[in-house]
C-alpha cells in the first residue's frame, strides 16, 4: 500500500488493506460503518439477552462501490480526509473521473450520506459508470419488514429480536434511503452530482422528518458544506500542534479523529450509550468485545475529551447516570447495598459481560467510572450535574456499594476487598492495590461533594478511607499489586503504574520508580496498547525524557496503515479500531509531555521534552469555563485565554515556579514565561 500525499490531515492509498476490519470507519456518535462494509450500527442498539447481547447489524446502503473495467482505469485512489470526517474513492478514467465521498453527517446525526460525482475529461458522448451494492434487506439481528416508498425512497423498519433482559422493550429501528441504480449516466453535461441519502431513527415520524432535512440541505447545495463546517467547529475547538523528528502528527490528528467521530455532535439532546473498545462501527457478534462498554471508555477515552469538551465528556456521565437503575440491580444481585457499574455495559447498566468470572470481580469499574465524574467536577465546578441531574446518585450508590463490598480483618485492624480481579486480568486476588486505591478515592471524593451539597456524611466512609487495606511493601519500597504478589510474577498490562497517574496517588518519587521498573519488567509484551503509555506517562513525571519516548513508541507496532487503525494487540489481533489504546496514546501527549493533572483546586502543569520534540501547542483546553491554548518548548511556555462563558464568573490566573510567580490571564494578552512547573487557578 503505497502513501500518495504527506498532508497529516488525509491518509491517502492507491490500494485497500487485504484485511476488512483495517478499513476506516465514518461514524458521529449515533450512526457508524465500516467503509465499504455490508452493515452499520446505531448507538444504543443491542439485539440479544445479557451474555449475548451486542450490537445489532443494520443492512448498511453505503456498500456501494465503483465499478471499472481495468482498460478504462488510468489512476485510483482511496483517502480519509480526518478534517472533514469523509471518505473518497477517485477512480480516473480515459474519459471522465468519478469520485465517491462517504460520510456520516457531523451535525445532522441520523443521516449517512453517498455522493457520487461524474466529470467529463473526454469526447462529449455519453458516459456510463456502474455501480456495485451487497445490500440485502436482512440481519440476523432484527424482525424487518418493507413499507411504502417515501419520496421516491425505500423505507424499511423493524425491531431486535431479543432484549437484553426481560423489563427492556424491543428497541425499532426505522431506516429510509435512495436506492442505488445498477449505473450512473452522465449525457451531455461536464460534471453531475447524485446524492444518496440515508435516514435511520427510532420512529417513523422522526426517520421521515431527518429524510426530508436531509433532502432540503441537498437541495439547498448545503448538505456536504453543513458537515464539512461543523467538523471545522470542532478542530477549531480543539487541536494538538506538535514539531517532532517523529512522524506525530498523522498520528495524533488521527486519533482525535476516532475519537470525536465517536462522540454526539456538540449540541445535541440525543441520549448518548457510550463508547465501545472498537468504536460504534465495530461490535458485531463475536467481535470487537460485542460493542460493549467497558472501564476503557471512563479511564482510557474519556479523559482526552474531558480536556477539550466537558459537554461530550457530561455525555459519557450521563450515559452512567442513566444506567444507575441496572447497576443497582447488579449489586443487588450479588448481596450488595449501592451500585455494581458492570464490567461490560450496553442499554441497561445490567452485566452483560459473556464470562461471569469478569462481571463477578472486575469490581475497579465502580472506581473507574466515580473518579471520572470527580475529574469532570474539579474541571467544570458543575454542581448541577451532581445536585439536579443524577450525577449525586450515582458517588452515593458507589460509595455504598463499597461499605458493603469490604469486610473488616481483625488481625490486621483495617478493611479488606477480597476476591477481586484487578486491571491484571491474570489473576483473581485478594486486596488489590488499584482496587483497594479506588475504594478511598471515591469515598473521599463522596465525601467531598456532600460536603459541596450540604449532605450528610456516614461515619463509615471516612472510617473506610482512612483504614482501607493498601498494600505497600516496606523492604523493598513498592506496592505488591496484592497481597501475596511475589516481584517476577508475570503481569497483563497497566495495573500498579496507575496509581500515580491517573490516581495521582500520594507515594514518594522513589516509589514512584520502584514500582515503574518492577512491573515494565513483566509486564506481558504481547499485553494491549495502551500499557505503554502509562509507564510512558510515569517515567515522564520522573523526568525520564527517553525512558519515556522509548516506552510511547511501543505503541506504533499497533497503529496499521494506511488509515491509522488501531490493533488492541502488535500481532493485529483482538479489538479493532481499538479506542482505548487510542485514549492512552492521546493521554500521553495530552498528560505526558504537558505534565497536565487535574486536582480539586487547579489544573497543574509541568512539560517536559524528549529529544525528538522541539514544540507542542495544544489549543482549545477548557477550565472552568475557559478556552486556553499553551504552547511548550524546551525554554519558554505560553498560556493564551482564547475565551470565557460569561454565565460562568471564574477569572484566572498562572502560578508558577516555587515562590509562585502569579500571572493574570486576561483574554488576547498572552503570558509567556521559562518552561517550568506550575497551575492554571482560579484567582482569589
Amino acid at each position: 500500500m503505497s502513501q500518495v500525499t504527506n498532508d497529516p490531515w488525509t491518509f491517502s492509498t492507491n490500494s485497500l488493506p487485504s484485511d476488512p476490519r483495517l478499513m476506516t470507519t465514518v461514524a458521529n456518535g449515533y450512526l457508524g460503518t465500516r467503509i465499504f462494509g455490508d452493515v452499520l450500527h446505531v448507538n444504543g442498539l443491542y439485539n440479544g439477552a445479557v451474555g449475548d447481547c451486542h450490537r445489532a447489524d443494520v443492512p448498511s446502503p453505503l456498500s456501494v462501490r465503483l465499478c471499472a473495467t481495468k482498460e478504462e482505469i488510468v489512476d485510483e485512489s482511496f483517502s480519509l480526509s480526518i478534517k472533514t470526517g469523509t471518505f473518497s474513492h477517485i477512480l480516473q478514467c480515459s474519459s471522465f473521473t468519478a469520485t465517491q465521498q462517504i460520510f456520516a453527517h457531523r451535525s445532522h446525526s441520523h443521516l449517512l450520506v453517498n455522493i457520487i460525482t461524474l466529470k467529463r475529461t473526454g469526447e462529449s458522448s455519453p458516459v456510463s459508470l456502474n455501480l456495485q451494492t451487497e445490500m440485502k434487506v436482512e440481519s440476523q439481528d432484527l424482525e424487518l419488514h418493507i413499507g411504502h416508498t417515501f419520496h421516491e425512497a425505500q423505507y424499511i423498519y423493524g425491531n431486535i429480536l431479543v432484549p437484553e433482559v426481560e423489563s427492556c422493550p424491543r428497541k425499532s429501528i426505522h431506516m429510509i434511503w435512495n436506492a442505488v441504480p445498477q449505473s450512473l449516466v452522465l449525457e451531455t453535461e461536464l460534471e453531475k452530482s447524485w446524492v444518496f441519502l440515508t435516514a435511520v431513527s427510532e420512529s417513523e415520524k422522526d426517520v421521515k422528518e431527518k429524510f426530508v432535512e436531509g433532502q432540503a440541505l441537498s437541495d439547498e447545495g448545503q448538505l456536504y458544506l453543513s458537515h464539512e463546517k461543523a467538523w471545522d467547529e470542532l478542530w477549531m475547538g480543539s487541536c494538538i500542534d506538535i514539531e517532532s523528528s517523529l512522524d506525530l502528527k498523522p498520528i495524533i490528528y488521527g486519533c482525535l479523529y476516532y475519537l470525536l467521530s465517536s462522540l454526539p455532535p456538540l449540541g445535541s439532546t440525543d441520549e448518548f450509550h457510550g463508547i465501545s473498545p472498537g468504536g460504534l462501527s465495530n461490535g458485531s457478534r463475536n467481535e470487537d468485545y460485542w460493542g460493549h462498554v467497558f472501564w476503557d471508555q471512563d479511564t482510557w477515552i474519556y479523559p482526552n475529551i474531558l480536556l477539550f469538551y466537558p459537554e461530550m465528556a457530561a455525555h459519557i456521565l450521563k450515559y452512567r447516570i442513566r444506567t444507575l437503575s441496572g447497576a443497582g440491580e447488579n449489586a443487588k444481585q450479588q448481596g450488595y447495598k449501592g451500585a455494581k457499574f458492570p464490567w461490560e455495559s450496553a442499554l441497561t447498566g445490567y452485566e452483560v459481560c459473556p464470562e461471569k468470572i469478569y462481571g463477578e470481580q472486575e469490581i475497579h469499574i465502580n472506581g473507574d467510572v466515580l473518579v471520572a465524574f470527580k475529574q469532570y467536577y474539579h474541571m467544570t465546578k458543575d454542581l448541577d450535574l451532581f445536585a439536579s441531574a443524577g450525577g449525586w446518585d450515582v458517588v452515593n450508590a458507589i460509595a455504598e456499594y463499597w461499605c458493603s463490598r469490604v469486610i473488616w480483618n481483625t488481625e490486621e485492624q483495617c478493611y479488606h476487598v477480597n476476591g477481586v480481579m484487578p486491571p491484571d486480568e491474570y489473576h483473581s486476588v485478594d486486596n488489590s492495590i488499584y482496587t483497594n486505591a479506588l475504594v478511598q478515592t471515591s469515598l473521599q471524593f463522596a465525601m467531598d461533594l456532600a460536603g459541596e451539597l450540604k449532605k450528610n456524611v456516614p461515619d463509615l466512609w471516612k472510617d473506610i478511607a482512612n483504614k482501607i487495606k493498601l498494600p505497600y511493601d516496606s523492604k523493598m519500597n513498592y506496592h505488591p499489586e496484592y497481597d501475596g504478589y511475589t516481584i517476577g510474577e508475570k503481569v497483563k498490562q497497566a495495573d500498579v503504574v496507575l496509581l500515580g497517574y491517573p490516581m495521582m496517588f500520594q507515594m514518594t518519587t522513589e516509589q514512584r520508580k520502584n514500582d515503574l521498573e518492577i512491573y515494565e519488567s513483566v509486564t506481558d509484551v504481547d499485553g494491549p496498547a495502551m500499557t505503554w503509555s502509562m509507564f510512558a506517562i510515569g517515567w515522564m513525571e520522573l523526568k525520564k525524557a527517553q525512558v519515556a519516548q522509548d516506552q510511547l513508541k511501543k505503541c506504533f507496532a499497533n497503529i496499521t496503515e494506511p488509515f491509522k487503525i488501531w490493533t488492541e494487540n502488535a500481532d493485529g489481533s483482538g479489538a479493532v479500531n481499538f479506542l482505548t489504546g487510542i485514549g492512552g496514546f492521546l493521554q500521553a501527549i495530552l498528560f505526558g509531555y504537558t505534565g497536565f493533572r487535574i486536582t480539586d483546586k487547579s489544573l497543574k502543569f509541568d512539560p517536559i521534552f524528549p529529544d525528538d520534540v522541539k514544540k507542542l501547542c495544544i489549543k482549545g483546553i477548557c477550565y472552568l469555563g475557559n478556552k486556553l491554548d499553551f504552547m511548550f518548548t524546551r525554554d519558554i511556555m505560553t498560556v493564551e485565554l482564547m475565551s470565557a462563558l460569561k454565565s460562568q464568573n471564574y477569572s484566572l490566573d498562572v502560578i508558577i515556579g516555587e515562590h509562585e510567580t502569579c500571572l493574570p490571564l486576561y483574554i488576547g494578552k498572552p503570558v509567556s514565561f521559562p518552561t517550568k512547573a506550575g497551575c492554571i487557578k482560579q484567582r482569589s
